[in-house]
């Protein structure tokens, strides 16, 4: 099981950071978020290792970071744009992937909501 967390609302250029907390160990580890009428859309995922991979959109503006010994995940978004507004989902998966559909778990989703 998945838990995240730290959702919120910001204002543009403001941050925030989601956190993903999982039942066990987990293997690859991302984010993915879903504005409405639109799909799911892959953001930044880890290795266990901790190497990361980022969407275009977010690199130089998001990290994610994982403490393996706690088992989680965490998003520190920065500099946030209207564009952000999304529900963000944190995922486990075997290997890292841009696909929604190579992940075999996922948290409930928290929002997050950039303001103008």
């Amino acid at each position: 099981q998945l838990q995240a967390s730290g959702g919120g609302l910001v204002q543009a250029g403001g941050s925030l950071r989601l956190s993903c907390a999982a039942s066990g160990r987990t293997f690859s580890m991302g984010w993915f978020r879903q504005a409405p009428e639109k799909e799911r859309e892959f953001v930044a995922a880890s290795e266990s290792n901790g190497t990361p991979y980022y969407a275009d959109s977010v690199k130089d503006r998001f990290t994610i970071s994982r403490d393996n010994a706690k088992n989680t995940v965490h998003l520190q978004m920065n500099s946030l744009k209207p564009e952000d507004t999304a529900m963000y989902y944190c995922a486990a998966g075997t290997w890292v992937s841009l696909k929604p559909r190579d992940y075999m778990s996922w948290g409930q989703g928290t929002l997050v909501t950039v303001s103008s």
